[in-house]
């Protein structure tokens, strides 16, 4: 359960609060930034009633921006009967005391990290994805405990701590109810972060049975609600839930893919990541990035229709920089394009002179909604992992016709001999059915 109370007689009515320095270079204005906030709020089922913003030479460290902004605001706020005020940025632990001390026990104050880990938790259907918000949370909040976000223990995570450890224990002798929250919670990161890591080797071994198999692995990712559970479901199959919202899904999907030979992929469908994607999250989040980590190929899925649409890209590029993603080939898949008001976007090959785009190893212009343009992207997807695949020359015994089958449903097959010792084939194979065959004596 989220610490939100949504309920229809206790909705919730925010204002919201961003920042400008005058020094730095966003990748959108304040404005446009908050306008994602609103977005956010209201997939939260927060009502927003008004925003303000402040553009300041340094962040102050008490308010965050200013004492007499705060109380400018306070007074709005009131005047709004608002009863949540949310910041654009995240506050650090000082700007958190201050902030609630101003505004009082009537006015709650979060800021984005806490609102996107609260729809997070929101949106966590399984025992991974609940456990993974769960710690996000409470390495969020131990920190920021004051009077007013105590007891905080019972309330955290997507549903793995219902019923389990997650409450306050007993007070030791002379010990405030803060210290022993902020105890308590310490003992319940531990055993979360012991639990995940479970989750982790569980994944390993998974991803390491599908390497056996030597099954290429493409992975989707893009910024939230670029489409990219429609585009896993209308090239599988597969049911996950799709709407048009910020972090409609949240669980990782894998599914299996037909490509146009017949030959067959894994898709795997992977959190949306959005601008200043909470760091806390990020970590906690390192079990399902590992699925993009350990991908042949990445499928970069870009919602075209939107006016921010380049800065969009460049937010996901440094997401994925900044969880040391290997350098894996990457398709720019331009999704939306029914939505284009404008002429269709063209494909753009990495050769046509068009610099933004050179270093993927194609783009092309999709619409997962209706299916235009995914023969292509499957197509590409195909051509990109087999030019991945690494060239063999190996002379198999007979008794391993399962390495044979194999190198036949995985590779591509240039010659095939039969001769007294075995079997001599000449092939091109993903990197993962090489580095299985490395073992065997090549011819």
């Amino acid at each position: 359960m989220s610490y939100h109370d949504l309920s229809a007689e206790n909705q919730e009515r925010a204002f919201l609060v961003g920042a400008e320095l005058k020094q730095a270079r966003p990748l959108i204005s304040v404005d446009e930034s908050l306008d994602e906030l609103a977005l956010l709020a209201k997939t939260a089922g927060i009502e927003v009633l008004g925003r303000a913003s402040q553009h300041l030479r340094q962040i102050d460290p008490a308010t965050y921006i200013g004492s007499g902004k705060v109380l400018e605001i306070q007074e709005i706020v009131l005047g709004l009967n608002a009863n949540v005020v949310i910041f654009d940025d995240e506050l650090s632990p000082r700007h958190q005391r201050e902030l609630d001390q101003i505004f009082g026990e009537t006015i709650k104050v979060i800021d984005r990290s806490a609102l996107i880990l609260d729809i997070f938790a929101q949106h966590a259907r399984t025992r991974e994805g609940a456990l993974q918000v769960e710690l996000a949370q409470y390495e969020y909040r131990l920190p920021r405990l004051t009077r007013q976000w105590t007891h905080l223990a019972r309330q955290a995570g997507g549903g793995a701590g219902r019923g389990g450890n997650g409450g306050v224990g007993l007070r030791g002798p002379g010990e405030t109810q803060l210290e022993a929250d902020r105890r308590d919670i310490g003992r319940r990161i531990s055993k979360l972060k012991g639990e995940i890591e479970e989750v982790r080797a569980h994944r390993s071994r998974h991803r390491m049975q599908r390497s056996r198999q030597g099954v290429p692995v493409a992975a989707l990712v893009g910024y939230t609600n670029a489409g990219k559970s429609t585009l896993l479901n209308r090239l599988t199959g597969a049911q996950v839930y799709a709407a048009n919202q910020l972090f409609a899904t949240l669980d990782p999907t894998t599914r299996k893919l037909a490509l146009p030979s017949g030959k067959e992929a894994l898709l795997s469908d992977t959190v949306g990541f959005i601008q200043k994607l909470p760091t806390t999250l990020i970590a906690a989040f390192r079990a399902t990035l590992e699925e993009v980590a350990e991908a042949d190929l990445i499928v970069h899925v870009v919602d075209s229709s939107h006016h921010n649409m380049r800065q969009q890209i460049e937010t996901v590029e440094d997401t994925l920089a900044e969880i040391d993603v290997p350098e894996v080939p990457i398709i720019l898949a331009l999704n939306k394009i029914d939505a284009v008001k404008d002429a269709p976007i063209p494909d753009v090959a990495p050769t046509s002179g068009h610099d933004r785009y050179n270093r993927y190893a194609a783009v092309v212009s999709i619409s997962a909604r209706t299916g235009a343009g995914l023969d292509t992207l499957l197509e590409q997807i195909e051509r990109v992992l087999r030019e991945t695949m690494s060239e063999i020359d190996i002379l198999l015994p007979y008794q391993r016709g399962d390495l044979t089958a194999l190198i036949h449903s995985q590779g591509v097959v240039e010659s095939e001999e039969h001769t007294a010792e075995g079997v001599r084939i000449r092939a091109h194979v993903p990197a993962r059915v090489a580095a299985l065959l490395a073992g065997i004596k090549e011819a």
